[in-house]
């Protein structure tokens, strides 16, 4: 069955911006779309950021074991659907997920053909101002990720590669060479 990526990083680290732009010279490659029960941010659409679930049909799918890997985080659940991604691949879709480190670590375990990547930031320093230049986040909130990464550096060790976005050109040069690679 055909490789597909998943992608992982601290929030702020920048893994959605290196993403985007991989995709558009990319073209040939697709975001898979997770589920959540967080509510829809302005300018998302539903069936395209995410499929936006209310917690009870959220539930219902973890019940039927329908997710690859799920997580709750600051009150919301996240998920990425198994038949979603197995129709892709069955498409010869070229694929990548966006997920966060612990979901990554039970899609490896479910699928062999699973490729992780993780992003890092420069610093933590830097990971800290650019969580703090979003202004979308509470204080407490940002304390909060700042703790998880720990976290996730621990589960990075486990993963097929590490890039460091220290600009978005050099972190997406990177990501190309990696997918090419194992393409």
């Amino acid at each position: 069955m055909k490789n597909f990526y998943v992608i992982s990083g601290s929030s702020g680290v920048g893994k959605g911006t290196v993403i985007k732009e991989f995709l558009r010279r990319n073209p040939n490659f697709r975001l898979s779309i997770s589920c959540t029960t967080r509510g829809m941010r302005e300018g998302e659409v539903d069936g395209v950021n995410y499929f936006f679930l209310n917690r009870e049909e959220f539930q219902n799918c973890i019940k039927n074991n329908e997710f690859l890997e799920w997580a709750e985080f600051s009150g919301n659940f996240y998920g990425t659907k198994r038949e979603f991604v197995e129709k892709c691949l069955e498409n010869d879709e070229n694929l990548i997920l966006e997920i966060d480190t612990k979901g990554a670590l039970q899609v490896q375990s479910l699928m062999d053909n699973a490729v992780l990547i993780f992003i890092a930031p420069p610093s933590v320093q830097e990971l800290e101002k650019r969580l703090r230049g979003r202004h979308t986040e509470t204080e407490e909130a940002i304390q909060k990720r700042l703790n998880s990464i720990k976290l996730e550096i621990e589960n990075s060790k486990h993963f097929d590669y590490k890039i460091i976005n220290d600009t978005v050109e050099n972190a997406v040069k990177e990501l190309e060479r990696i997918i090419l690679e194992k393409a």
